[in-house]
């Protein structure tokens, strides 16, 4: 029989604001240890030295994770021209240089390339999978792949700062799944020059800021008191981008234990993924079919 997960039965969201140094994992352990929390996860990982958002679930609102990996985020980056890495970032090795440096108007005409719906090749030290390993073990190990490309969509990338020749600070708004030290290569490579990321921040993913995060010394402080339980945001903030629907009394109880009920809908089609509130709380997500639910996700109370 497998042991029982002790902590407490605590939902909702924790918005982290990370920073440079420590692995998107051991956040989220440090979350569930301080908070005594039974089960935790995040939506979405962000390299070792980012900073910024990195959004973490507790208890039910684990269950809502994939709708804020799936929603838009937005990044600050620094870029640092004449310098290719084999990382694509500030902690790899110099594998080439140039000493071009375009002008401001070269560099924002080259952006037009990276916006909309584009294919995009991961770095070599990414997550990616390789015959069944992980595409960086395997760079460490001095393989050189041929990863294949993956497609992005980019809502915005637009520059926003040249604090000198060397540098230049963009800002991205993209969906999920793409690799912002790709964009940096890419574009130093479209320009010439080459070029890799000094520095990344997530300032937003879906509806959580990094101006609403909490630190890592906040979360020492407060660790194991109810201080910290009034930073957390209810689990409902992770449906922000579905529709919602009202639950009758009498269909709590069905959605629950996973069978159609009625809702109460106004301005959703047939076939839409929505959620099920009953006084304000999430119920279930599914699918509506005119006038009912089909759950997917139940929520437990």
């Amino acid at each position: 029989m497998a042991r029982k997960r002790k902590g407490r039965d605590i939902s909702g969201w924790l918005v982290v604001d990370k920073p440079a140094g420590i692995t998107s994992t051991a956040v989220v352990n440090k979350v569930r240890w301080a908070m005594d929390a039974k089960k935790a996860g995040h939506a979405g990982t962000l390299d070792p030295e980012a900073t910024g958002v990195l959004a973490v679930a507790l208890g039910e609102a684990t269950k809502t994770v994939p709708y804020i990996t799936d929603a838009l985020k937005a990044y600050s980056f620094i870029v640092r021209l004449g310098q290719a890495t084999n990382t694509d970032d500030a902690e790899g090795e110099v594998i080439a240089t140039s000493d071009l440096r375009p002008d401001d108007a070269a560099i924002k005409a080259a952006l037009g390339a990276f916006v909309g719906d584009i294919m995009q090749v991961p770095p070599q030290f990414s997550a990616v999978k390789v015959d069944g390993e992980r595409a960086y073990k395997k760079a460490r190990e001095g393989e050189e792949m041929a990863l294949a490309a993956r497609p992005l969509w980019v809502e915005e990338l637009v520059l926003v700062d040249r604090p000198d020749q060397d540098h230049v600070v963009l800002e991205m708004t993209c969906g999920k799944g793409g690799y912002v030290r790709s964009i940096a290569r890419d574009l130093g490579d479209a320009l010439g020059c080459k070029a890799h990321v000094k520095s990344l921040r997530r300032i937003w993913s879906g509806p959580f800021q990094a101006t609403e995060g909490v630190t890592l010394d906040q979360i020492d402080a407060m660790a194991k008191t109810l201080e910290l339980d009034a930073y957390l945001q209810p689990l409902e903030v992770g449906l922000s981008d579905l529709p919602e629907v009202r639950c009758l009394a009498e269909s709590v109880a069905k959605l629950r234990n996973g069978n159609p009920a009625s809702v109460i809908a106004s301005d959703v089609e047939f076939g839409e993924e929505v959620w099920a509130s009953f006084k304000g709380k999430a119920i279930a997500v599914g699918t509506y079919r005119g006038g009912e639910l089909q759950p997917s996700r139940v929520f437990v109370a």
